[in-house]
């Protein structure tokens, strides 16, 4: 994935999610009469500036990283007598509560459009077949089986590992019991698995919920069979070919991909002797595996090779695919759902159950958007559809400076009946402001960290 192709990616994710919040903003403010000075996507000096017949400048600014609308308004400077009913100030507190929630309400409605594009297209994903158990883990506390179907997770129907994985994620840093159903569906068959969590900890940085619940999905065998070469890599130099077999390395069988890799990430530096088939001929080659230092430091072998593409059995692959109006359902479902699992993990995150190195910064979203981009539509429309709610979400929480403080306010102004003061909207705008600059410290910080 090259830098290029990243750096688009970014700029379309953020540059799209960025106007739908603004326009959300707009759209509002002028069915409620208010004048719009400025709609701009990102902020600092205008890239591109261009002012409409409704008197509204248009910008698309040099830092893509939010946008904003500016609107008529007393408090910001002098309005002439005759625009004082369109500033955005004088306007009833309805009005102006429906003017701030547009954008974040806007965010979640296209999360919706988006789930309900990819459910009308069709989503292509695997049937979540249980492929081994690891020993001392939870789900062998529960007695769950290898080739089992997973059919529900605390009560909720799953058909995919997504779907297994955002119901285990939901359980984070809880204790009590999660109950699961497994079994043969083809053959009416169906059981129930029971697993004890006490504050249920997961390093999410380095392992999936399913991962860390001790299960292993169902993976068809993969031969050792070389699919590609790095250009000047050990195994070329070596004499290593794009379809050549690996059957033994030092005299030990080797029976599928996993236990060639085995073998190469335990010798580097060491040589070695690999039987192979090519074209049903054998052929013994000699290489030394390279060394290379992962994310902990722990060294291992490398020599350059990937594993050849396998199919998968039919029957383990699912489309789920619906109709437009039962599609509108369930994406508003899965709407509602990622907004709540966003809404537990903050909380949990501020209780300490969730470490605070999961929070991401533009670093981490530029990486995510380009490989989401490289994997296909599918991929990418869902990454949009999540973000677009991270945002939305995190926009309506009720902090100054973010549309929920000002909702705050204004929703304080409306039982009192009067507006807060501007002394304690100035002490919870400094407030804010430490808060934001904060948590995007955190962020970049971790995001480096990831690097």
């Amino acid at each position: 994935m090259g830098i290029v192709q990243t750096l688009l990616a970014t700029i379309v994710t953020l540059g799209l999610l960025v106007t739908i919040h603004e326009w959300g903003h707009f759209w509002v403010a002028r069915r409620c009469g208010v004048r719009v000075l400025r709609f701009s996507v990102g902020f600092g000096k205008p890239l591109w500036l261009r002012k409409g017949r409704d008197g509204t400048e248009y910008v698309v600014a040099a830092i893509p990283l939010g946008g904003y609308v500016r609107m008529l308004d007393e408090r910001e400077g002098e309005v002439p007598e005759a625009l004082r009913h369109q500033a955005f100030n004088n306007k009833p507190i309805l009005q102006r509560m429906a003017i701030v929630a547009a954008g974040p309400v806007v965010n979640l409605l296209f999360a919706v459009l988006a789930y309900w594009f990819l459910f009308v297209w069709g989503v292509t994903s695997v049937v979540p077949v249980v492929g081994s158990v690891q020993s001392d883990s939870l789900a062998a506390q529960a007695g769950l089986p290898a080739g089992v179907e997973l059919l529900e997770v605390d009560g909720h129907s799953v058909q995919s590992w997504d779907e297994v994985n955002l119901r285990l994620a939901a359980r984070v840093g809880e204790s009590g019991t999660l109950q699961l159903v497994a079994g043969e569906p083809k053959r009416g068959l169906a059981q129930s698995y029971q697993a004890r969590l006490d504050q249920w900890t997961v390093d999410l940085e380095k392992e999936s919920p399913i991962s860390a619940f001790g299960i292993r999905p169902y993976r068809p065998e993969v031969p050792a069979i070389i699919g590609s070469l790095s250009e000047g890599g050990v195994a070329e130099a070596s004499g290593l070919r794009v379809g050549d077999r690996v059957v033994a390395i030092d005299g030990e069988p080797v029976g599928d991909w996993v236990e060639l890799v085995e073998v190469i990430r335990s010798s580097p530096h060491r040589s070695l002797t690999f039987e192979v088939l090519r074209e049903e001929q054998a052929q013994v080659l000699d290489m030394t595996p390279a060394e290379r230092v992962d994310d902990s430091g722990q060294r291992y072998g490398f020599i350059g090779a990937g594993v050849e593409a396998v199919e998968w059995p039919p029957e383990m692959i699912r489309d789920l695919q619906y109709g437009p109006v039962e599609a509108a359902w369930v994406g508003l479902q899965k709407t509602g759902q990622m907004i709540g699992l966003i809404l537990d993990s903050i909380g949990k995150m501020i209780a300490g159950a969730i470490s605070v190195k999961n929070l991401s910064g533009p670093i981490t979203i530029a990486k995510v958007a380009g490989a989401s981009a490289a994997s296909g539509l599918e991929s990418f429309v869902s990454f949009l559809a999540y973000l677009s709610i991270s945002l939305g979400v995190l926009n309506l929480l009720p902090i100054p400076m973010l549309d929920g403080g000002h909702l705050l306010y204004q929703f304080i102004e409306l039982v009192r009946g009067r507006p807060v003061s501007e002394r304690v909207q100035m002490l919870g705008l400094r407030l804010g402001m430490a808060m934001l600059l904060s948590l995007m410290a955190l962020a970049i910080i971790n995001d480096i960290a990831r690097l």
